[in-house]
């Protein structure tokens, strides 16, 4: 069966500014069919695919880098925001429109060589999944793509991401 994933994106004006379009995904979270059409889609594009772990990006990147690695007997690594790890961790600062901010993985989440999969939900100006790649590669690891469930094509995320192989279910 094949569900119209685009269908259960719902947009919120103004938020979290005025003359923002937010694209909240819990509206596709909440439907089980969708939930599961999106991990799947994911699942089926990495099968046969040399991975040895997913990286998710705080918070949501967790919700489907998680279901992905379940879905395909990998090991999971979090990235998240300064102070929510506990052990030795790697920072690394991006970027935002006013300003910047920081994200940290553990320094012995990837051994040298892994290979890995970047998961978040969406891709908008690519400064937050910039900043995780460079923090796999500083501890060793090998990206295969980054996979997102949004991407914001018009805002050019994929130019921050140094020719990355991309992959998102659905773009606007």
């Amino acid at each position: 069966m094949s569900i119209d994933l685009k269908s259960k994106i719902r947009d919120v004006p103004d938020f979290p500014k005025p003359g923002i379009v937010f694209k909240d995904i819990t509206t596709l979270l909440i439907d089980p069919e969708a939930l599961r059409e999106s991990v799947d889609i994911f699942r089926r594009r990495y099968e046969g695919k040399d991975i040895d772990l997913f990286v998710g990006i705080e918070s949501r990147g967790f919700i489907f880098g998680t279901a992905l690695a379940y879905a395909m007997n990998k090991g999971f690594v979090p990235i998240r925001k300064p102070g929510k790890l506990p052990a030795d961790t790697i920072s690394e600062t991006y970027e935002l429109e006013y300003g910047t901010d920081s994200i940290e993985i553990h320094k012995d989440a990837i051994k040298e060589g892994q290979k890995v999969v970047i998961v978040d939900d969406l891709l908008a100006t690519g400064g937050t999944a910039a900043a995780a790649a460079k923090l796999v590669r500083k501890i060793g690891g090998e990206i295969v793509e980054a996979a997102f469930v949004v991407e914001l094509a018009f805002l050019n995320g994929k130019e921050k991401l140094d020719g990355m192989d991309i992959f998102s279910i659905i773009q606007y």
